[in-house]
């Protein structure tokens, strides 16, 4: 007797993105040597044909009443982090979940299943842009900024769009193992795994000024000399203030510590050396002020979940990718 296919009920929404759609679709409805891996049922609230963003129109299987029948519910992104879902399709997603369904908000999809309530007291992750968004509106999920997916109680939400791929196959590997989840990967011309904990990429922000003018110059002068090494009592002399009053003003205008936001602007030095110069890894440690290329690997490994090569190697130009 042969084994019924497992179950993916992908949901579409009004204005959906096109991209989003598309990788659910092409991972659950991939077919290898095997056969068919999954049985992929495309659905909205009330069966409704849907247009995307522009020049894409999809016409469902059917409505909710399928998302009762699988084994994964899929909600590749959101259209408009301003509106619930409607009251339906939350209802749906939690008797998913309830039986046992796998549900799963690609990144902003994650926003579907909050405002659903299941995401209460778990970890989540989404994309990094939403991330202040995300924590003002749902304060009690533990939104985890550090992870391309996170899968917490079969609730599995993932950040920016290639994450959504590594969600995907997660998911085959969960239901198939990984030689499965391989072979599809290969079919799809990506690479076969990436662990969920990865860091995302993300772009950090241009340092704002403060509105404290000593501190301004101070930050303009660290800036300058990464390089070097700075004791407290070295930049209170140069604040002319007290080393109490320097290390209290510098936390009321930077919101850090002194030690943590040397650290940070270094990451961020050696990020951008990385990614635009072939200068090797020690060299950047010494330019960027970790005193050893250790300090730099494991202060880099510890934000970024990623080693100083395999950053180079992901963003930095093709002659430098291999190098560091």
């Amino acid at each position: 007797m042969t084994t019924p296919l497992p179950v993916v009920a992908l949901i579409v929404y009004p204005n959906f993105s096109p991209f989003h759609f598309s990788v659910p679709y092409l991972v659950f409805n991939a077919e290898v040597a095997e056969g068919r891996l999954f049985d992929l049922k495309i659905v909205s609230p009330g069966a409704r044909s849907l247009a995307a963003e522009r020049a894409m129109t999809v016409h469902p299987d059917g409505g909710l009443e399928l998302a009762d029948l699988a084994d994964i519910v899929v909600v590749p992104g959101w259209h408009d982090l301003d509106t619930p879902p409607e009251p339906e399709l939350g209802a749906a997603l939690a008797r998913a979940h309830a039986r046992g369904a796998h549900v799963v908000g690609l990144c902003y999809g994650a926003y579907v299943i909050a405002y659903a309530g299941l995401l209460d007291g778990k970890r989540a992750s989404t994309h990094w842009m939403a991330e202040r968004d995300f924590s003002q509106r749902f304060p009690r999920v533990k939104l985890d900024m550090n992870a391309l997916y996170v899968d917490e109680d079969r609730l599995i939400t993932s950040a920016g769009t290639g994450a959504g791929l590594d969600c995907c196959l997660y998911l085959v590997r969960a239901y198939y193992g990984p030689k499965i989840a391989n072979k599809v990967a290969r079919t799809m011309v990506i690479p076969p795994h990436r662990e969920g904990g990865q860091a995302q990429f993300i772009e950090q922000p241009v340092a704002a000024s403060t509105e404290d003018s000593r501190v301004n110059r101070l930050l303009d002068y660290l800036r300058a000399n990464l390089g070097k090494q700075h004791s407290i009592d070295e930049l209170a002399a140069r604040a002319a203030t007290s080393r109490r009053t320097f290390t209290r003003h510098f936390q009321k205008a930077t919101g850090m510590t002194l030690g943590d936001w040397l650290v940070n602007e270094r990451l961020q030095q050696s990020r951008e050396l990385l990614e635009t110069t072939s200068i090797p890894v020690e060299r950047i440690s010494e330019l960027a002020g970790f005193q050893t290329p250790l300090s730099l690997r494991q202060h880099f490994k510890k934000r970024f979940h990623v080693s100083p090569r395999d950053w180079r190697r992901t963003f930095g130009p093709k002659s430098t990718a291999e190098q560091g």
